[in-house]
């Protein structure tokens, strides 16, 4: 029976790495000094196989990424210090096992080998977030296989679940393992970092040192989307992933270092454990309906159709006929409409059309919501199992009319423009457009058309229903 041994939460800048800061690293001695402390207990631990999780192999919309051939190696080239390169076995007796119970558990998986990395597009190499942490391993320690697994973008619940394959996967294969969650924290911190700041950086990082210290996987997975994608973070879904490995477990953490120098939160932590047989994973699942049970409560029948439309479509392949709930307003009206969908705060698909083209608004719907969910060209079409990590809202257009650019208010009105057959169209009311100019830019650049060219403007007002 297979163990692991140890978990742990470790950045990755490589900056940390002397042969790349040099001297620069020396302003983050904490972090440092924290990550060789990881390397000591490992040593001490003697593990035969660690697992670990990055942010910067392969990503895969809907799949998680594992290398799967005899060994993989790489440098930090890219960073100016090529002779900095590490080589390992890949553990594939674990590696495989965790790919067969992750199958089993429907969560999609990429097998990476230097064959497929080149249909693909990329190559087959070990990526930075996996070489930094594991720098400071092996000035302790080196007699190791790796489990090297990049996470996909799947749901929180998805991820989880998959650590909870891992933890089974190395029960049932005779290894002594750790598990690293590499990831940086907050990349927005300051005004002179390299990301543009943000005031919910510091907020994502006190938020999800403190919920990790405490172990409340509840609370991790319910901070506030907002936060997250504001934040400009890359370890949450690591921790997700590592938080599944730890299912039905007591968790405490300890925060051996934080700081961000840099403008980038750089968390060290050390977890202990102690089984306690709860099924967090349950309770969970528990959470999350109660969640959507309360959002179909209080969702608007223009949101209902939008939803239950995509949803009939996946289930039998062809257009909800209009629902008896539908208004009378939604069937004797005829109006553009626009549906957004978003899945954990993220834009996941938006399709609409700026004048009716069926026979009434709750038919526009029923197409504009399958449109959306399916033939958005900026995304792939959304699969069942997303439906309950989606969140969709539904904007209804009055009749555009023209306008003067004095006359525009990105808040209050969409605007259309256009030259020829070229178009453009932009929604009001849009996080980030908050000025005339801003609104112009964006709408012009959609229609293809130069600010330099004479166009016409039009605005228009949406009901939107969330």
């Amino acid at each position: 029976m297979g163990k692991i041994y140890g978990f742990y939460a470790m950045p990755h800048p490589p900056i940390a790495v002397p042969e790349v800061g040099c001297g620069q690293e020396v302003e983050i001695k904490n972090t440092l000094d924290a990550c060789c402390k990881i390397g000591e207990d490992i040593a001490a631990i003697k593990p035969d196989t660690i697992i670990i999780i990055t942010p910067h192999g392969p990503v895969f919309s809907d799949a998680i990424a594992l290398s799967c051939q005899d060994s993989i190696q790489g440098d930090l080239a890219k960073f100016g210090a090529p002779k900095v390169s590490q080589s390992y076995n890949i553990n594939l007796t674990l590696t495989e096992k965790i790919i067969e119970y992750s199958k089993e558990q429907n969560i999609l998986t990429g097998k990476i080998t230097a064959r497929s990395a080149e249909q693909y597009g990329i190559k087959y190499e070990l990526d930075h977030g996996a070489l930094v942490p594991l720098y400071f391993v092996n000035e302790k320690y080196k007699h190791y296989k790796l489990v090297h697994i990049t996470y996909g973008m799947l749901s929180k619940m998805q991820l989880y679940k998959f650590g909870m394959c891992i933890k089974k996967a190395v029960g049932e294969v005779d290894t002594r393992a750790v598990f690293i969650a590499s990831g940086d924290l907050s990349h927005r911190l300051t005004e002179d970092g390299p990301y543009e700041y943000s005031s919910y950086g510091k907020k994502f990082d006190r938020e999800i040192t403190s919920l990790l210290e405490k172990g409340d996987v509840s609370g991790i997975f319910n901070i506030d989307s907002k936060t997250i994608n504001e934040a400009g973070q890359c370890g949450l879904r690591s921790y997700y992933i590592m938080l599944g490995a730890m299912n039905g477990c007591h968790i405490k953490g300890s925060i051996l270092s934080y700081e961000g120098p840099f403008g980038v939160g750089y968390g060290v932590m050390s977890f202990s454990l102690k089984d306690d047989n709860r099924d967090t994973y349950e309770r969970l699942v528990e959470e999350k309906q109660e969640i959507i049970a309360e959002k179909k409560k209080i969702e608007d029948p223009y949101v209902r159709l939008a939803r239950e439309s995509l949803t009939y479509y996946l289930d039998h392949g062809q257009y909800l006929k209009t629902p008896a709930y539908v208004t009378t307003e939604m069937k004797n009206s005829k109006r553009g409409v626009f549906v957004s969908m978003k899945k954990e705060g993220r834009l996941r698909g938006c399709i609409g059309t700026i004048f009716s083209a069926t026979e009434n608004t709750a038919e526009e719907i029923i197409k504009n919501a399958v449109s959306a969910g399916m033939h958005d060209p900026r995304f792939m079409p959304v699969r069942k199992e997303e439906l309950e990590d989606i969140d969709f809202s539904v904007d209804v257009l009055t009749r555009p009319e023209k306008a003067l650019r004095e006359e525009l208010d990105p808040e209050k009105y969409g605007v259309i423009v256009t030259k020829g057959s070229r178009c453009g169209l932009l929604l009001p009311d849009l996080e980030g457009v908050d000025t005339v100019d801003k609104q112009l830019q964006i709408v012009l650049e959609k229609g293809d058309i130069s600010p330099d060219e004479e166009y016409t403007i039009e605005k228009f007002q949406v009901i939107r229903h969330k």
